[in-house]
């Protein structure tokens, strides 16, 4: 695989290796780490991780695309769900977890009537360089006359009431890998071999090897040899977020399954990949730092946590029936009267947002809610929490 991806410019590769460095002297100093450790340090070591070392990842130049920066649609859609939160909720404010450029936020509040629109909107941002570009994007936009804008080191440790919005946000978080061997669980871990990092397979501490035993395999045999991967840290990070939010909802925006699907015996080699310059692969010791490194959502696990955390899970659908349900065709409604150029964006970013093949079913939306009476909007026409 190494060999078909592009080699990134001199000054990057120092860059990674000096991640590399320092990922090799923890291996050397306790032995074989964690993947999870890995995985938090490859995307999030200061100055060095992927997230946090400036470089530029969304869009066409980066590395990947989301759907805030296909354009306006998705947001606009939001906003419909939004509009009707503030109408339940009244004063209200919007905290958004990993918030990439600022762009999301920016059309959201834009699309909002004004009345609709939070009394403050805050970034929970670990990144120092994309907090730079949120702020430049949010002051381009001339809102922060209207609207108290901060930016967060940590969830809020006052009481609040609104919107939590995270896409594309849990798939980031560091998963701990496991293999299926000879009847039992082994973790497996990161070792170094000659200054290059590779697999090992450690025994699994009880703790990982109860919470796999409970959530992998119960309905069906798993094959000798399988892998798969966990996120052990679900629960205690959304009642990090959430735990403070005395009404309101959280709306996940993600690639995933629900857990039966997840964990398809024929889905024998897991969820994990890796995104380097719109490359999709499957080795995340291709250049630490320079590469985004993500694992689907257990869907399922989500429920469980929100369920933890004393949250009802009000929706559970695909992101096409979501934002068809958001008033697509409203969004749309004067399509025919545009340039032919605007007409032919619009229709390919709309097709990228809902059809099968692209974001439509492999991104799923949940939506959890605390002290709130209505249905969401977006989960009218097809609500699958039947699956979870």
């Amino acid at each position: 695989m190494r060999s078909i991806l592009p080699e990134p410019p001199t000054q990057l590769k120092q860059t990674s290796d000096q991640l590399l460095g320092l990922i090799i002297d923890e291996i050397h100093d306790s032995g074989p780490i964690p993947f999870s450790r890995f995985m938090e340090r490859a995307l999030y070591e200061p100055g060095l991780g992927y997230y946090s070392a400036g470089l530029y990842k969304f869009g066409a130049e980066g590395d990947f695309v989301t759907a805030p920066q296909l354009g306006s649609v998705f947001a606009k859609c939001l906003a419909s769900q939004l509009s009707q939160a503030a109408a339940e909720l009244g004063a209200y404010e919007v905290l958004e977890v990993g918030a990439g450029t600022g762009k999301l936020a920016v059309d959201l509040l834009d699309a909002l009537d004004v009345d609709a629109r939070p009394r403050r909107f805050s970034f929970l941002e670990r990144s120092a360089d994309l907090r730079r570009q949120q702020q430049l994007a949010v002051t381009q936009s001339g809102l922060d006359t209207e609207i108290r804008f901060e930016w967060l080191d940590a969830p809020p440790d006052r009481s609040w009431q609104g919107v939590l919005l995270a896409n594309e946000v849990i798939d980031a978080l560091p998963v701990e890998r496991f293999e299926l061997r000879d009847g039992s669980i082994q973790r497996l871990c990161v070792a170094e071999s000659q200054g290059q990092l590779d697999w090992a397979l450690e025994a699994a501490p009880d703790s990982l090897t109860g919470t796999v035993t409970r959530v992998a395999g119960q309905d069906r045999p798993l094959p000798d040899g399988y892998r798969s991967e966990i996120c052990t840290m679900l629960a205690p990070w959304l009642n990090a977020l959430t735990g403070r939010m005395e009404r309101g909802c959280a709306l996940f925006i993600d690639y995933g399954y629900p857990r039966d699907i997840y964990y398809a015996p024929e889905r024998s080699d897991g969820t994990l990949i890796c995104n380097y310059r719109h490359r999709a692969h499957d080795d995340p010791f291709f250049y630490p730092g320079l590469q985004d490194i993500s694992a689907f959502v257990d869907f399922t696990a989500v429920a469980e946590a929100a369920d933890h955390c004393g949250l009802t899970v009000a929706g559970y659908t695909s992101q096409s029936s979501f934002l068809l349900d958001c008033d697509l065709e409203q969004v749309l409604a004067g399509m025919e009267h545009m340039q032919d150029r605007q007409r032919i964006e619009l229709a390919n970013e709309v097709r990228r947002l809902t059809l099968p093949t692209e974001m439509g079913e492999k991104f799923q939306c949940m939506f959890l809610s605390r002290n709130l009476e209505s249905e969401p909007r977006g989960f009218r026409s097809q609500d699958l929490r039947f699956r979870l």
